[in-house]
């Protein structure tokens, strides 16, 4: 696809923004106006009265007022991502004025407490969010309580009965109904945060990893509004003396009973993320939280189609996503070599497709199906696309039970010669933003160096292919043991062949590394049966004819194939269900409502939307793995060339320093230049206050990665920074 020039690009960007922005504030007015009565009584009577049709019914007016507008912003947004991420020499030149939300508040408001490390930004959303929950529920409940008092019977019983006369009985019911309506409103945006593949996150400068405590924010308020909603109608059902109600599960109308078993898959969901509870007892969360299937279903049942269509588009988005998801993860990808680290460190090279392209602090999520074949863990690229374009590195730290075994298996003396591995991803910002500051400030705490990496490998392209200034880097790293050094040894890649060998000259880089736990020795004493020049050994896997190498999904175009995927998909749901609904549910109810059975639209509305979704998926990525059949080929019969690590490297240096160590001369020209600007810290932490101060004069990005603790520490001393130019930004997994 050719692109038309620059000052084209820059206008056909600036009108899809324009466009986004004006649906998104549709969208949002919609959704303001929604519990009035001027929506309820007149706008949402006219649109129906116009689009009322024999397909669709109510159904089709709450679709185009919910559920269009979303998935036009999901569909311009693919199309948006796809000209940013191919507009050549525009793509460098946006990447100073990209994550835009970012910029405009970047400083840590909240540092403690129950949401964590909160912006001034993010407290504003979050803030606003629930101001119009709030405004929702009180609009609704002022209506309708209005109505009480006046004496006319808002709820009727479903069974036609007369309803209790006592007015605050009748509120009370009122009350619980609505908490359920606020309750879907509120649960339409639970999946947006945790939709990997999302064209909508990037346009707001976010990614899906770093978007997960927004999903569980909206959990949390999720569960206590349908709680209370469950709660209330139990009450309600116990002043009535209608308890029979629990086991009812009406035909046309509410079913009682799908709600509750919704509702108690939601509470197992909601007890097993307790942090204490999911640290300990991960694998717990991890399968009880597959119980979101179970849940959205039977909600669905319990609601019906027209009340799930505020959740519909999120819910569809991540459908697809999901889906995608299970096709890469069908294909076992091939593990080139593995690297372990005395640290009980690894890190995995795997062999890629040359055309998949990721930027740095971009993740993968990773199984093995002989630790377990259905857990999936996330883990930090460390090689860079372009200084690697055959490979791509992760590393993983022996942590949990997981990660043990894995360890184990691969640093045993006789290790395996095959390992079977899948692979999702990778997941990562849409651009690298780093570059618009002056000075580039790295905290990480142990294997949070692993971002870091990626991102000091990513300057070293842009040092050797562009002629433009570069931030002044400080890695600042603590770790336990002396043995952790090692780690260091992952910063330069294991082979460069597109830069040039002097690059490490030309890096501006200073680190400071801190042994936590450890003083400086006068002998050494390994962790492991490595000799003291080579504490790193390197395992080379024999390839497997059925192994494919990590490639995209959806291709090199993969943006515009999701737009096509999810267009394609729901034009032929509307389709289906509009031939569904006029030759086969219009002859029995006649959009009544009161004759075809509520369970039944809700399945067929299930089973079309599924059927096709995966339909189109699967057309799309058999089609991109035909265009993609050379290149892999090519891939699969070429051995990728991975030297053995030196034997005296950065890593080793530093492990050695503490018996006294070697002459820096005796290393190879790269390590040698990053060692003369290594200080080693031996039994100290750092002060990071103090440190970060001394950076206030100019634009700093602040990056960190590692323990909880660690991430307070660099928030509290972003905050109360006086001149505002620390910018704070976290990368971790730690929720």
């Amino acid at each position: 696809m050719g692109f038309p020039s620059e000052g084209k690009m820059v206008m056909i960007l600036r009108a899809t923004k324009l466009l986004l922005g004006l649906t998104f504030l549709g969208y949002l007015m919609i959704l303001v106006l929604a519990p009035t009565n001027l929506w309820c009584n007149k706008w949402v009577l006219e649109v129906h009265a116009r689009t009322d049709t024999k397909s669709f019914g109510w159904q089709g007016v709450y679709m185009l007022i919910y559920s269009i507008p979303v998935l036009l912003i999901a569909l311009f947004g693919c199309f948006y991502l796809h000209l940013r991420k191919n507009g050549g020499n525009y793509r460098i030149k946006a990447e100073k004025n990209q994550s835009e939300l970012k910029k405009w508040m970047p400083r840590p408001m909240l540092v403690k407490g129950p949401l964590g490390v909160v912006s001034a930004l993010e407290l504003l959303c979050f803030s606003m969010f629930l101001a119009l929950l709030l405004w929702c529920f009180s609009i609704y409940l002022t209506n309708h309580f209005r109505d009480v008092d006046k004496g006319v019977a808002v709820v009727v019983s479903e069974d036609g009965r007369k309803p209790d006369e006592r007015k605050w009985v009748q509120k009370l019911q009122i009350s619980s109904l609505y908490l359920g309506v606020v309750g879907a409103f509120c649960c339409g945006f639970l999946f947006y945060p945790v939709t990997r593949g999302s064209s909508i996150l990037p346009l707001l400068g976010l990614t899906s990893e770093g978007s997960i405590k927004y999903h569980i924010w909206v959990g949390h308020i999720t569960m206590v509004i349908f709680t209370a909603h469950g709660l209330t109608y139990l009450l309600f059902w116990a002043i009535t003396n209608d308890l029979v109600e629990i086991i009812k599960w009406d035909k046309t109308g509410i079913s009682n009973v799908a709600g509750e078993i919704s509702l108690l898959c939601g509470l197992a969901l909601w007890i097993t993320v307790i942090p204490r509870l999911r640290r300990k007892m991960f694998e717990l969360f991890f399968y009880t939280h597959q119980l979101y299937a179970l849940f959205m279903f039977f909600f669905l049942l319990h609601a019906g189609v027209n009340s799930f269509t505020v959740v519909l588009p999120g819910f569809f988005l991540f459908l697809i996503d999901r889906y995608l998801r299970f096709l890469q993860s069908r294909q076992k990808v091939r593990l080139v070599s593995a690297r372990v680290l005395p640290c009980e460190t690894l890190e995995l090279n795997f062999s890629k497709s040359p055309g998949l392209n990721y930027n740095p602090a971009s993740i993968v999520f990773i199984n093995v199906p002989s630790i377990s074949s259905l857990q999936w863990h996330p883990f930090t690229v460390t090689s860079n696309s372009n200084l690697e374009p055959d490979t791509l590195s992760a590393l993983i730290k022996k942590e949990g039970r997981w990660t043990s075994k894995l360890y184990e298996t691969l640093a045993s003396p006789s290790p395996v010669n095959r390992l079977e591995v899948s692979l999702e991803g990778p997941y990562g910002p849409i651009s690298a933003d780093f570059l618009r500051y002056d000075s580039l400030v790295m905290v990480a705490g142990g294997s949070g160096i692993a971002p870091m990496i990626s991102i000091i490998r990513e300057l070293i392209f842009r040092k050797a292919s562009l002629d433009r200034p570069f931030p002044r880097v400080i890695l600042l790293c603590a770790f336990k043991r002396a043995a952790d050094l090692t780690m260091l040894d992952l910063i330069l890649p294991i082979t460069t062949p597109r830069v040039p060998i002097d690059i490490a000259q030309l890096l501006r880089l200073e680190i400071e590394a801190y042994v936590t736990r450890e003083l400086k020795e006068p002998h050494y004493s390994p962790g492991t049966d490595q000799s003291k020049s080579n504490p790193v050994r390197t395992l080379r896997f024999k390839p497997d004819p059925t192994d494919v190498p990590v490639s995209a999904v959806l291709g090199p175009c993969a943006w515009l194939w999701l737009g096509a995927i999810i267009s394609s998909s729901f034009v032929l749901f509307l389709l289906i269900m509009g031939i569904i609904g006029r030759y086969y549910i219009y002859p029995i109810d006649k959009n009544t409502y009161m004759v075809f059975p509520a369970s039944s639209r809700a399945l067929l509305n299930t089973l079309v939307i599924c059927s096709v979704t995966m339909g189109i998926a699967s057309i799309a990525v058999l089609w991109n793995k035909r265009q993609n059949a050379r290149e892999v080929k090519q891939v699969q019969n070429m051995n990728v060339s991975l030297s053995a690590p030196t034997t005296a490297s950065l890593g080793s240096w530093a492990y050695e320093e503490k018996a006294g160590g070697r002459e820096l001369e005796s290393f190879p020209q790269q390590h040698y230049c990053l060692a003369q600007n290594t200080r080693l810290h031996f039994g100290s932490r750092p002060d990071l206050k103090k440190m970060l101060k001394e950076y206030e004069g100019s634009i700093t990005g602040v990056l960190v990665s590692g323990p909880t603790e660690m991430r307070h520490e660099v928030a509290a001393a972003c905050s109360s920074s006086y001149s505002g130019n620390l910018h704070y930004e976290a990368i971790s997994f730690n929720w």
